[in-house]
């Protein structure tokens, strides 16, 4: 069997050029990064921008577990089956992050036969989306230093600089250190930080910017911290947003990439959903809903994660009125939150797939508070049985939503008709009556209280004292109507990694609370989530390798 980077790099590629035309964009709205990438120049909104906005399909998915689920697989494969079935649609993704690409998650362009390409280059380097916003961020980070180096005039107290550095890599040994170290001339000393890229505020604003004067904006508008009397310091005050938007007036334009049989996607932006907001790029979705009469664009992690915070976040900020949700679980992932171990998922457990099915249950219970309709999308594995398989159809049917056994992974677009029929009717039903969780008004522990109660199943929260003296002062500042961005482990729909399944009688933990005044919303870090991750024992790093001809193995 093939792997995915050889079933990649055996596809003939179409020039991207063809690809944009059969998206509906003109030769003239593209900015061509060689034969296979290209950008696409704000042109192509303000030719668009009053066309009618096609149907928006949103693929999430159970809390992830280590037998794979298939997200981007399943949503790759259903825009390769919509447009096979004469349909025009368009795939709207996140790129990769280079931490998880050489850590323990792999790549992140589909797999199997529903990938995007050219996948090596969208797994590394790309077209320097994710460079220049860790440079844009970092030259924020050495403009407060410098500032404080030659007088600090705005009297910034290096106790509170709440803006820190970041790099696109797992790396635990930078996430606490102490910089302007060496003697005077090096710089005041003070503790700092690193996140990893994807974490930043700046890549959450790139993706929530709306235009390039609104990029600018939102990067001056970033709190970076607090004078000694106790007020607040922003990136304006120090006359660096202006720079900033000049680092990233390229990586604000959308990414125009195609899957193994041609079709489009615009790949652009990359926030995990764990940390972060974990959608891709408002420019880039509003622009495929123009062209396309079916985007399905896809949210990180689980639906308590991704899709509310797409939801709640995302559609809040961009009047996004999604159409249909596809929620994507395998028998296997099921089997593993009903208790079974991994080296055993292969062999039939019915038992196992009952216990397990109350996630499942959880996921199409939260999507319906949402007022959208539901498609399961079950990830088919060989080794999944014909007696599992007809009781997760009853289990889906009793919870009245639809569901459609996907085969894209080995079968490409032919392996998803079924789902693409399925998620079709739904989102063309007109049943969707979108709603929000909560009203922009509601104050911030309540929006906390009603994401945990509503989304996970908690029965109340728990606030350290930091973060309780963090919220307050948030609201005082005037952001209190700001929606609310939960950084919890993804594995669970507790903070605890370990509680699988379904979990009762639990508490969610705060741990501290920051505002990302130029994203628009506020951080919560509940338990013990990290927002730059760390390498395992045999990270991925180890398989991948480049011989001397430049051919790249080990990439999955």
């Amino acid at each position: 069997m093939l792997s995915d980077i050889e079933i990649a790099q055996n596809c003939t590629m179409l020039p991207i050029g063809k690809v944009a035309e059969k998206a509906g964009l003109l030769e003239d709205e593209l900015e061509y990064y060689g034969k296979y990438k290209a950008k696409i120049s704000d042109d192509a909104w303000k030719r668009l921008k009053d066309e009618p906005d096609g149907k928006l399909i949103l693929v999430t998915a159970i809390n992830p577990t280590p037998a794979g689920e298939g997200k981007t697989t399943t949503t790759v494969g259903l825009g390769e089956a919509l447009n096979k079935m004469g349909k025009n649609a368009i795939i709207a993704l996140r790129e990769p992050s280079l931490g998880p690409v050489f850590g323990i998650k792999g790549g992140a362009a589909g797999g199997g036969y529903a990938q995007v390409v050219p996948m090596e280059d969208i797994n590394l380097h790309f077209t320097g989306d994710m460079h220049a916003i860790g440079a844009a961020n970092n030259l924020l980070c050495a403009m407060i230093d410098n500032h404080m180096q030659q007088g600090n005039a705005l009297e910034i107290d290096p106790r509170r600089i709440i803006f820190t550095r970041v790099v696109d890599m797992n790396d635990r040994a930078l996430r606490n250190i102490i910089v302007g170290m060496g003697g005077s001339v090096n710089g005041v000393p003070r503790e700092d930080h690193y996140m990893i890229t994807v974490a930043s505020e700046v890549m959450a604003i790139l993706c929530l910017a709306t235009s390039l004067s609104d990029l600018k904006k939102r990067c001056g508008d970033i709190l970076v911290a607090y004078r000694y009397d106790g007020s607040p310091v922003f990136a304006r005050d120090l006359k660096v947003d202006g720079a900033m938007c000049a680092l990233l007036k390229d990586a604000i334009k959308p990414n125009l990439v195609q899957t193994l049989d041609g079709s489009p996607c615009l790949m652009h932006g990359g926030p995990f959903a764990n940390i972060a907001h974990g959608c891709n790029s408002i420019v880039a979705t509003r622009l495929a809903l123009k062209l396309a009469d079916y985007t399905i664009t896809e949210a990180g992690f689980g639906a308590d994660l991704g899709a509310e915070k797409f939801f709640d976040i995302k559609c809040r900020k961009a009047g996004f009125k999604p159409d249909c949700a596809v929620i994507v679980a395998t028998i296997r992932a099921l089997k593993y939150n009903g208790g079974v171990p991994k080296e055993e998922l292969n062999t039939e457990n019915l038992n196992a797939l009952k216990a397990g099915c109350v996630n499942l249950q959880k996921h199409i219970e939260n999507i319906g508070k949402f007022h959208v309709p539901v498609v399961v999308a079950i990830n088919r594995f060989p080794s999944d049985t014909d007696d599992e398989i007809e009781f997760l159809r009853h289990v889906c049917e009793d919870m009245g939503a639809r569901y459609s056994l996907s085969e894209v992974f080995t079968k490409g677009a032919d392996g998803g008709i079924e789902l693409a029929q399925m998620v079709m009717e739904e989102a063309d039903s007109g049943k969707s009556q979108f709603q929000m969780l909560y009203p922009d008004e509601m104050p911030l522990k309540e929006k906390i209280e009603t994401i945990a109660r509503e989304i996970y199943g908690a029965d109340g929260v728990t606030y350290s004292p930091s973060a309780e003296m963090s919220l307050k002062a948030i609201e005082s500042l005037g952001y209190g109507n700001l929606p609310v961005c939960m950084a919890k482990t993804q594995y669970s729909l507790t903070d605890d990694p370990k509680k699988l399944g379904r979990p009762t009688g639990f508490n969610i933990n705060i741990r501290t609370a920051r505002v990302s005044a130029g994203a628009g919303f506020v951080v919560c870090e509940t338990g013990k989530v990290m927002t730059m991750p760390g390498l395992p024992r045999t990270p991925s790093a180890f398989n991948i390798d480049v011989d001397a001809d430049g051919k790249i193995t080990g990439l999955f």
